[in-house]
């Protein structure tokens, strides 16, 4: 793996932080203090600058109206915009709409293409993804409730799903549904796409969390499927291909949120260095002579350095060999990027003290949004027992059960 970084990738690199650092950091404040919407609107404005300089979707192909990087590429772009809340959403790449257009591109019909990939691509519309369910464990993505039947021309959709971010003001929810409760318990589930304003298609509410229920974008949704009836045109083929359609995303899914949450590191690194040597705690003395900071300084940098490494190195093979090929990798860094995340934004918060958890800095969001790191596109225990069992399967006999 060459760790140089080409210079016409370092540019767009440095553009990408600039453009963060000058143009959404000073939205952080009204949107943490009055939300979303108070935002919306420059928000449009900072949106339509980014195209004009050309860093519009850098995760998409070119074909299709993006930039065309690689996995590896975007992470690093991605650590770049990560440093802002509103970074991956300014560049229409962020979550659930950069996993959304991955899967129209590669399993969407001319017709899907058409209505909902075009606008999204375009920034005109947002999507959603329905999948976790507030009666099943997230732990055990094939036990679900939602069901859709075929009647005549059309699927007949029932169930509730929670968790579906960006709801509000979605005009699409892809719904992971059961298509055919017989089958193997991997090939049960469909994709259907669902328009938010067809009858039966209710957002029951904004899910509070950790104090806010936020809206928009941001925000998570409680949507409830009551004889909800949709074409069945409107699923991405092939009917039981539910949770492949899942994988194909979750894989390059783990690295944007992983080289995100490094962005998210290298803000609470900055701030808590710049606060270390700024905060005198006497006269003579600043906050950055106490040994118990440095030690703070010297972890974070390891911790954040080495969690960058391994995934940009699981990037790196996925791009060359495959998600398959990476599939332990996926596993480390989703819990190891997590955990690094929190253990930094932690140490940047205290030493911030009062400061610290007040919305006068990103800190106290970043701890407030991101603890869910943790728990979303599995928990970190799942990952650990998955990755945890395959390695020990290459130490046993075959015959033993782990």
């Amino acid at each position: 793996m060459d760790f140089s970084i080409p210079s016409k990738l370092q540019a767009l690199l440095d553009r990408a932080r600039t453009f963060v650092e000058t143009e959404l950091y000073p939205l952080e404040q009204p949107f943490f203090e009055s939300g979303f919407n108070a935002v919306a609107e420059e928000l449009r404005e900072k949106r339509a600058k980014v195209k004009a300089q050309g860093m519009w979707l850098p995760q998409i192909a070119k074909e299709h109206g993006g930039l065309g990087l690689s996995l590896l590429e975007h992470g690093l772009f991605s650590a770049e915009i990560g440093r802002s809340p509103l970074g991956h959403y300014t560049f229409n790449c962020q979550a659930p709409d950069s996993g959304n257009m991955e899967i129209l591109i590669q399993y969407g019909s001319p017709e899907q293409k058409a209505k909902y990939l075009e606008p999204l691509l375009a920034g005109d519309i947002r999507g959603c993804f329905g999948m976790t369910e507030p009666d099943y464990p997230g732990s055990n993505p094939v036990w679900m409730g939602t069901t859709a039947v075929k009647d005549g021309d059309d699927y007949v959709i029932n169930g509730k799903k929670w968790w579906t971010t960006g709801g509000d003001g979605a005009a699409f929810c892809v719904v992971m549904t059961i298509t055919d409760p017989t089958a193997p318990p991997h090939f049960r589930a469909s994709q259907i796409l669902v328009p938010t304003d067809t009858p039966g298609f209710i957002i029951e509410t904004t899910t509070p969390f950790m104090g806010h229920r936020g809206e928009g974008w941001a925000s998570h949704s409680e949507v409830r499927l009551d004889n909800c009836r949709v074409p069945q045109a409107n699923l991405l083929r092939p009917e039981g291909a539910g949770f492949l359609i899942a994988q194909e995303r979750l894989g390059p899914g783990r690295i944007h949120h992983c080289m995100r949450w490094i962005g998210v590191c290298e803000r609470a690194f900055e701030l808590m260095c710049k606060r270390a040597v700024d905060r005198k705690i006497s006269p003579d003395r600043p906050l950055a002579s106490r040994q118990f900071v440095q030690g703070w300084i010297a972890e974070s940098r390891a911790e954040i350095d080495a969690a960058r490494l391994m995934v940009l190195h699981a990037a790196w093979t996925i791009d060359q060999l495959g998600a398959k090929a990476a599939r332990d990798q996926i596993s480390l860094i989703k819990f190891t990027a997590a955990n690094t995340m929190m253990r930094v934004v932690d140490r940047a918060l205290q030493a911030h003290g009062g400061l610290g958890v007040t919305d006068y800095t990103p800190l106290a969001v970043f701890y407030r949004m991101e603890r869910a790191a943790r728990i979303y596109d599995g928990t970190d225990e799942v990952h650990k027992l998955s990755v945890a069992k395959r390695i020990l399967r290459g130490y046993a006999d075959k015959s033993l059960n782990i």
